[in-house]
């Protein structure tokens, strides 16, 4: 079926359903002799068709990293070294399809799949953080990759999982707080400032928050910060003239 499942570069109903019945070993509890299995076939499925996770649409990206990362936070030290190892081979595929220029798909979907993680399953315990050192080992010692920067982008979505882990952990602490607890997100989104999906994430988070709390005017000034974003990019794709600009007559506070 190799044929079908690359139509439409490899967006298509065929593949979506070679790739649930992946993921189904994953999704339901399995042993860790198992899972070793299905690690390698995920390892094989994401070498034949790389453009299935870093071409089109990024649901099957972000549903893996979802998978893995969940498996970084096992139980057995064994699996995580296999999750871990699965994880590193995946950037290091998007990096090599990306013509070894960036990761950054897999670095979107991984810091939104930690984000909707740490809701689900409360990861970012000593388990997650020993499959945080493992990946960065690995990226320290790949020969292969020592004269790209892809060790450093490999450092650099770490460090920024385990940021989003610590302002989380604080966002907890500052629950019935919410002048402080919109200051953390504010400077998480701040931390994005590169990652226009990310910033627009947090923003709109902050959002929610200014306006249960009846700061109608603060989650107004969120709403035209992702706004302007949305124009800049449009802008740099050449199908908004204007750009960030274009909101100044609203608020200074856009530059």
């Amino acid at each position: 079926f190799q044929r079908q499942l690359q139509q439409s570069d490899c967006q298509n109903a065929l593949m979506k359903k070679v790739f649930d019945t992946h993921m189904l070993f994953l999704q339901i509890n399995q042993s860790a002799a198992a899972l070793k299995h299905v690690f390698a076939a995920l390892r094989l499925f994401v070498g034949k068709f790389p453009s299935a996770f870093f071409q089109g649409q990024a649901d099957l990206c972000g549903s893996l990293c979802y998978e893995i990362l969940k498996c970084c936070n096992h139980r057995s030290r064994s699996t995580q070294t296999e999750a871990s190892a699965l994880l590193y081979f995946f950037m290091r595929k998007n990096f090599e399809f990306n013509k070894q220029k960036s990761i950054v798909r897999s670095h979107l979907q991984l810091i939104k799949a930690v984000s909707q993680l740490i809701a689900d399953a409360g990861i970012g315990g000593s388990r997650f953080q020993h499959s945080l050192a493992i990946i960065n080992n690995f990226a320290n010692g790949d020969k292969q990759m020592k004269n790209v920067n892809f060790p450093a982008e490999v450092k650099d979505l770490t460090k920024r999982i385990r940021t989003v882990l610590m302002a989380t952990a604080q966002m907890k602490e500052h629950e019935k707080d919410p002048e402080m607890l919109v200051d953390l997100q504010y400077s998480l989104a701040n931390s994005y400032a590169s990652t226009p999906e990310l910033r627009r994430t947090w923003l709109e988070s902050m959002a929610k928050i200014h306006a249960r709390n009846g700061d109608l005017s603060e989650a107004a000034m969120c709403y035209i910060h992702i706004a302007a974003l949305i124009a800049e990019y449009l802008k740099r794709k050449g199908l908004f003239s204007m750009g960030w600009p274009a909101f100044l007559s609203i608020t200074p506070n856009i530059k």
